[in-house]
């Protein structure tokens, strides 16, 4: 665990609960590294170190990290464990919690590609403020987070209008976030989404510095924000996929669809692949890349019948006898 600054005000974040979730780690070493330059932005950095006390668990999941999974070596997903608490680095949280007493709690996430908002763009960077109980009360505990995340929403909109969603805050007291949230500590869930042609999330990557910047009030927001504007963040919907070919026969007999095809993220001889699956016929989804089709005829790894969630090797259009690039 890292620790920085010696201030009254207590903060816990955690990163990479889920192993194949490295976005908000890299903004995390960002966010470190900018601490300990001497350029820009003293005054308020100065005033970050006296004021708080930040401990950092960077990789929370360290064998999910390196198989590149959700779930760790037990196959358990450490999100769903706040309760029973049968894994080891689920138990290591809630004891570094209780030492620490935090007064704000940062949880620090990537989300799928699949999820965007009612603008009909992608859901670049998503928030919540956690519920305590099954009512969904906004309480002073939430409303603490609520404000911050306001903050964030306004100042990220300048560089994103219509790219950031809020969570469902449905109850769920197996999740961390709705137990410390339930146990009286303010918590933030940050989700690290898709930007246009941004697999690697470097330009997301800056966005989460970014949030960061303003929840320590580095980045000052001046204007004054409310709960309202909490709740006036649209909430994520799951309306995209990565890729949507257009207007595309299967066979020559029937009529034009829209296909919808989405990357597989594995871990092959220790480097991240996107593979290219099967996700649905007749789509109504969006893509982050769309391929217009004409009402042409298309063969799948050269096969006129495929399975949905088959793994691609190969699209070929049967008209202009032209593949189809799958690559990101």
């Amino acid at each position: 665990m890292l620790t920085l600054g010696s201030g009254s005000k207590k903060v816990l974040a955690w990163s990479q609960m889920h192993g194949n979730e490295s976005t908000t780690t890299k903004a995390v070493f960002d966010f470190l590294a900018f601490m300990a330059q001497k350029e820009i932005y003293q005054t308020e950095i100065s005033h970050f170190l006296k004021n708080y006390t930040l401990h950092i668990i960077p990789m929370l999941n360290p064998d999910g990290s390196a198989a590149y999974t959700r779930v760790n070596g037990n196959l358990v997903d450490l999100n769903r464990d706040s309760q029973d608490l049968s894994q080891k680095e689920s138990r290591l949280l809630r004891t570094v919690f209780n030492d620490i007493q935090p007064d704000l709690c940062l949880n620090l996430h990537d989300q799928r590609t699949i999820f965007g908002v009612s603008s009909n763009k992608p859901a670049t960077v998503s928030f919540l403020a956690p519920s305590a109980d099954e009512a969904r009360t906004v309480n002073s505990t939430r409303e603490i987070a609520m404000l911050l995340i306001a903050k964030m929403f306004k100042e990220l909109s300048k560089d994103i209008p219509g790219q950031i969603g809020r969570y469902d805050d449905g109850f769920n007291l197996n999740c961390i976030g709705d137990t410390f949230t339930n146990a009286g500590v303010p918590t933030i869930l940050f989700e690290a989404g898709h930007y246009k042609n941004d697999y690697n999330r470097d330009i997301t990557r800056a966005y989460i510095f970014k949030a960061l910047l303003v929840v320590f009030g580095i980045l000052e927001v001046k204007e004054n924000v409310s709960v309202a504007d909490y709740f006036s963040i649209p909430e994520n919907q799951k309306n995209y996929c990565d890729i949507v070919l257009k207007d595309v026969r299967l066979h020559k007999e029937e009529k034009p669809q829209n296909i919808a095809i989405q990357f597989i993220e594995e871990l092959v001889d220790g480097q991240i692949c996107f593979t290219p699956s099967l996700l649905g016929l007749n789509t109504l989804l969006l893509g982050h890349k769309e391929v217009l089709c004409n009402g042409d005829v298309v063969v799948f790894n050269d096969t006129e019948n495929v399975s949905l969630g088959e793994k691609l090797t190969f699209v070929y259009n049967k008209i202009t006898k032209n593949e189809i690039s799958l690559r990101i």
